[in-house]
């Protein structure tokens, strides 16, 4: 009986084109096997982590479990709900065809396609991660990425490495926002010291969603809303948890005291924010001297029009985060494959705010970090005025291992 194939919608690529392995459909952690679920969240975080690739009926190409797998290297295909019942056994995931098969599949003769930047035309690269063994991996590349000098990773992928449950910690109490604090930092340390000189770390601030929160908070309940993506979180939401500035605090003062001077190379970046007036709230809210640099996350549109301000307000650096501002610029759910024809990420409105949040900070001598896809890097290097770039780590690695073999 020949094999059966079953296309789907590649959602997160890979630098091989066909990954073989057997059908998880426990959401348990079995390494090298092929996840098997409905949808992804960050209650799979270790399940997906284990896998060689992943499949699943829902989500889109930019949700914030299919960019961790991006991180990784892990792809991701997207197929029918009416096929996940069938997928048992061995399957391999060819992300030629974006497809699945049953039973043995050939050999993939192609390639993926090949970037024309290489590093070497980029001034500054800030190299999206989840976890520690994505800073020992780029840096043990050789030649190495002399580019790469600044690491990003989420609070949340913090957190989720670590078996943290930040809502069940701030809302137990000052106490239990400094454990919190301190269990973070700790984890931060670990990442640093695997920096190399002149590379920095760079923590992106809590941004958990109410629907994300549900599914890793046990303690106490998470209000539900009915639109998560435009709801209290990010820059709002930690202006609303009382004891973040206790964690905060101590997450400060203990990478200070494990780290010494080269605490200096740890920074944090404020998520989901609009305006200057929250910047100055949050700064205030958090308790940080004058002297602190404090970068902002570009996502939103009413951020890209603030940009300037943020500059004036002493903001560091801007990190623009393109998957969420293509879906605020051109109301299109990223996580939502029904509208993913809609989701442009070059579409002339998110080019616009890029160029505009590029340019806001060029006036002022703020550093501007654009996010880019590997499939959006050269058409970005050509349109916008930067040379400075956030890529996920398996597609900076490809970039790399693409320009040596040149």
């Amino acid at each position: 009986m020949s094999p059966r194939e079953i296309p789907g919608v590649l959602l997160a690529g890979s630098p091989s084109t066909s990954v073989r392995g057997v059908c998880n459909h426990t959401r348990k952690p079995i390494d090298g096997s092929v996840l098997v679920v409905e949808a992804l969240g960050p209650e799979l975080y270790d399940a997906i982590i284990a896998s060689s690739a992943v499949i699943c009926s829902r989500g889109g190409r930019t949700g914030h479990m299919q960019s961790l797998c991006r991180t990784r290297g892990i792809p991701v295909l997207r197929v029918a709900p009416s096929d996940l019942g069938g997928l048992v056994g061995h399957v391999t995931v060819r992300t030629d065809r974006e497809s699945v098969v049953l039973g043995e599949a050939e050999s993939s003769g192609r390639s993926p396609e090949s970037s024309v930047v290489a590093p070497g035309d980029l001034s500054s690269i800030c190299v999206v991660i989840a976890d520690a063994k994505d800073i020992q991996s780029l840096n043990a590349l050789t030649p190495r990425v002399e580019q790469v000098d600044c690491y990003f990773i989420r609070e949340e992928f913090v957190c989720l490495s670590a078996g943290l449950s930040p809502l069940d910690s701030l809302r137990a109490g000052a106490d239990e926002a400094e454990r919190y604090g301190t269990a973070v930092a700790s984890e931060l340390c670990s990442l640093a010291k695997e920096l190399l000189p002149g590379q920095r770390l760079v923590m992106r601030l809590l941004d958990l969603r109410s629907d994300d929160a549900a599914q890793i908070t046990t303690g106490v309940e998470v209000d539900h809303e009915p639109n998560p993506e435009l709801g209290l979180h990010g820059a709002r939401g930690l202006l609303q948890e009382h004891h973040y500035p206790q964690a905060f605090q101590a997450l400060r003062a203990h990478v200070r005291e494990r780290l010494g001077p080269e605490s200096a190379r740890v920074s944090f970046a404020v998520p989901f924010i609009n305006d200057q007036d929250e910047f100055l709230r949050l700064r205030l809210h958090l308790g940080l001297p004058e002297d602190m640099p404090l970068s902002v996350f570009v996502e939103t549109p009413a951020a890209v029009h603030s940009a300037a301000e943020f500059c004036a307000a002493g903001a560091s650096e801007l990190f623009v985060g393109t998957k969420d501002l293509t879906q605020f610029y051109l109301a299109a759910d990223r996580g939502n494959h029904l509208v993913a024809p809609s989701y442009q990420t070059r579409h002339p409105a998110v080019m616009a705010g890029l160029r505009q949040a590029v340019e806001s900070g060029s006036s002022t001598g703020t550093p501007v970090h654009v996010f880019a896809l590997g499939v959006d890097l050269d058409f970005y290097v050509q349109h916008l005025p930067t040379d400075r770039f956030m890529m996920c780590t398996a597609e900076l690695r490809q970039l790399a291992q693409e320009t040596n073999s040149r």
